[in-house]
């Protein structure tokens, strides 16, 4: 399959290990540091390469070390960076993660050049010879969020298949502008906290019935409680698998790679469900979004250990 991931790109900086949260005046420490290839897209990108998929990324970046590092990790993991627009104006953003095992983390992050991609930036004779399209953090692409509807009809038309991950709105306004183009998208990947605040609604399964439009695959991802999905009229659950995180950083958009990789395959939604959830869990077991993400052969082989057969 030949994917296109438009999104952001930006390098993440993550502090791991705290014993106390940090507030505001006060000082912590972390046990450890690392620099990698951050941002929900290409994380995304990167799990899709890995499984075997042919995947060119298009993003904008600055003329900086930062968008060096990201490009040049993406070329090392087999993606095509031929898309990737760097401008001397702009600054590449950053990500700040401070996480620990078994706690949950938070994000600080310059925008830079991850609010810069546009509508016009996605043509026709950009989106010819996908398969499909793979767009994450709305909420943080702003000028792409006013053209997003537009570039999934044109993405349509053109007989590819799309997908969005929402990522959290920093403003928490949750407007209703990501609901109205839910329509022209085939997959939908929103994270409980996402689901909620998107539906008002406090239950998964309640707010997946009310974001049934008939057109759009929603898949939530729920950590530690697995996926749920609503397809037929019918609930369709999965568990997480059983593993104790080193970091959940991109776990979400690792089980979006898996999902979308067995989605294309024609799986079965809730084998495609499960193969996601091995892809997100798996990628907890590394230091970083990217460092233990799953080969398809890894995901199989323990499918099939933990439940005797595969299709």
């Amino acid at each position: 399959m030949k994917i296109l991931v438009a999104g952001e790109l930006n390098p993440d900086l993550i502090l791991q290990g705290y014993e106390i949260f940090p507030t505001p005046g006060k000082e912590i420490l972390v046990d450890d540091l690392n620099l990698t290839m951050g941002s929900a897209s290409a994380i995304c990108a990167m799990g899709l390469a890995r499984l075997g998929n042919r995947v060119s990324f298009l993003a904008k970046v600055g003329k900086d070390p930062w968008g060096e590092f990201c490009t040049g990790i993406l070329k090392e993991g087999g993606i095509d960076t031929s898309r990737v627009i760097r401008d001397e104006n702009l600054k590449t953003g950053l990500t700040v993660s401070v996480s620990a095992p078994g706690k949950d983390r938070a994000l600080v992050t310059y925008l830079g050049a991850i609010s810069e991609l546009e509508g016009g930036d996605i043509t026709d004779e950009v989106l010819s010879g996908f398969d499909h399209l793979h767009i994450s953090s709305f909420f943080l692409q702003r000028k792409l969020r006013r053209d997003v509807r537009s570039v999934f009809a044109l993405a349509r038309r053109l007989g590819l298949s799309t997908s969005l991950d929402p990522g959290y709105d920093p403003s928490e306004r949750w407007e209703n502008d990501l609901v109205e183009i839910l329509p022209e998208v085939h997959v939908f990947f929103p994270n409980e906290v996402e689901l909620s605040a998107i539906t008002g609604e406090q239950q998964p399964a309640e707010a997946l019935r009310k974001l049934s439009n008939g057109r759009t695959l929603t898949v939530a991802k729920l950590g530690g409680n697995g996926c749920m999905a609503f397809d037929g009229g019918e609930i369709v659950e999965v568990p997480a698998i059983p593993v104790k995180p080193i970091d959940t950083t991109g776990a979400g958009d690792s089980f979006n790679a898996g999902f979308i990789h067995a989605w294309l395959r024609k799986f079965s939604l809730r084998d495609a469900m499960r193969f996601a959830s091995v892809c997100g869990g798996l990628s907890t077991q590394g230091v970083g979004g990217t460092s233990a993400q799953a080969t398809e052969g890894q995901v199989r082989t323990y499918l099939n250990s933990s439940t005797g057969s595969f299709t």
